[in-house]
């Protein structure tokens, strides 16, 4: 595989990383699923437990994962340039930056956790299952960071085999620490929901040597020159990854939000929420590894001023994207609720869960649009829309709508739906914009 995404044919590029991407986001999110799944094997409380804390645990994520994309758009664009001297102090540079966000992440976490956990309406063993679950995870900041880090460097160069090999290796590894910490064995107890923690932390430390060690192999940590502090690396760090990072958090408050509101409803509707975003993940993973793909492939050539390649990237990945939409659909209303009964047969939980599917199904392009376009501003280095539609489509919207619905005391199904209709208006917006944009940069 090519690490000079400025040459070749565009589609071969787009497969070549998108495929193995959302093969190895397809054992990530079953690596999700097989939490969950046992999670119901404890309790409906246990996996309420996981989905009431989710949007604590994605924050983290967020921070790591915004930030981690703002590294490919600075090394591709550096690649693209053949300025590799500056992509290796940008290294330099991510690193130390890559320390400073774990200890700050896991710092503030543990100190905000418990006061958000309370404020969505837990208390008693159900407050007390959902801190021992993401206490744990706090405290593992550093291997998340740290995963996400070194993959961003691997995207830089369009590599994203090795993480897809770590995803497929950790998802087995998960099953059997999960099996282990939660059954007991071979001189654990039954550790409950934090053996769960505890098995995703173990398998995030492996990832991250993983990781590392197939960074060292590659060209962009041969010949290392001497590392010297440049402000304006760190400037250009987070004037591109503040953008995503605010997106991916803003995502992490709506769905806090979305869980603030459906609390009400009861433990089954958190329950059945928290099931069904792992399906709609699977069905989303392969527009997610698209938009891996976009952001590598538009960085290098935007570096290199090669305007047309980047049109033709985005016109094939909208074509693949709508393909995938209509499979998506299918999928959702074919086999939605048969997948649901895999991790709970509470009729209740199956009722919200489905519900939760079919206007997700509805919203499966409007997401595509929104992370490839999201891609190409990141990679033109133009990300500042991101934060002010994230406000709108995670925020403003929603708290208005729910406000809403809670006043007026409409079912459940309203939330799902509002939640559509946010994601279709904010995904025609951005698709006039980022064309826009691209035209200020090359005019047609």
């Amino acid at each position: 595989m090519s690490s000079d995404l400025t040459q070749g044919c565009i589609k071969n590029h787009l497969r070549s990383i998108a495929i193995p991407s959302s093969i190895g986001y397809f054992f990530h999110t079953m690596f999700n699923v097989t939490d969950t799944y046992f999670a119901g094997d404890i309790s409906t409380q246990a996996v309420a437990s996981l989905s009431l804390t989710s949007s604590i645990f994605f924050i983290v994520i967020a921070i790591a994962g915004g930030m981690s994309q703002g590294l490919t758009a600075l090394l591709g664009n550096a690649i693209g340039q053949k300025d590799i001297v500056h992509a290796k102090q940008i290294i330099f540079h991510a690193g130390i930056l890559a320390l400073f966000l774990s200890i700050i992440l896991t710092i503030i976490g543990l100190i905000s956790a418990p006061h958000l956990i309370v404020l969505l309406k837990a208390d008693g063993q159900y407050l007390e299952e959902a801190l021992a679950y993401v206490n744990i995870i706090l405290l593992g900041a550093i291997f998340y960071v740290g995963v996400f880090f070194s993959n961003a460097i691997l995207n830089s160069i369009g590599n994203t085999i090795v993480f897809r090999n770590f995803l497929i290796s950790g998802f087995l590894l998960n099953i059997l620490f999960d099996f282990w910490f939660v059954k007991g064995g071979l001189g654990i107890a039954p550790l409950s929901v934090k053996g769960i923690a505890y098995a995703t932390i173990i398998v995030e430390c492996f990832g991250m040597a993983y990781l590392l060690y197939n960074v060292k192999k590659t060209y962009l940590l041969k010949d290392l020159p001497k590392f010297k502090f440049d402000i304006d690396i760190i400037v250009s760090f987070f004037k591109q990854g503040f953008p995503p990072t605010m997106n991916m958090s803003l995502m992490a408050f709506g769905t806090f939000i979305l869980t603030y509101f459906i609390a009400s409803f009861g433990q089954h509707a958190i329950a059945g929420y928290g099931i069904a975003i792992r399906i709609e993940q699977i069905v989303l993973l392969p527009s997610i590894g698209i938009n891996v793909a976009v952001l590598a492939i538009v960085s290098q050539n935007n570096g290199a001023g090669l305007f047309d390649r980047i049109r033709q990237t985005m016109q094939y990945a909208q074509k693949v994207g709508l393909m995938l939409w209509i499979i998506g659909m299918f999928f959702i209303f074919a086999f939605g609720e048969f997948m649901i009964s895999f991790f709970s047969k509470d009729p209740l939980v199956i009722d919200a869960a489905m519900s939760y599917l079919i206007a997700a199904g509805i919203s499966l392009y409007g997401y595509v649009l929104v992370f490839i376009n999201v891609s190409l501003l990141q990679g033109i280095k133009k990300p500042s829309l991101i934060i002010y539609l994230s406000l709108f489509r995670q925020l403003i919207i929603p708290t208005i709508l729910f406000s809403i619905f809670s006043f007026y005391k409409l079912a459940l199904g309203y939330y799902w739906f509002g939640l559509a209709l946010t994601v279709w208006s904010s995904a025609l917006f951005i698709l006039w914009y980022a064309k826009r944009k691209l035209q200020e940069l090359d005019p047609i």
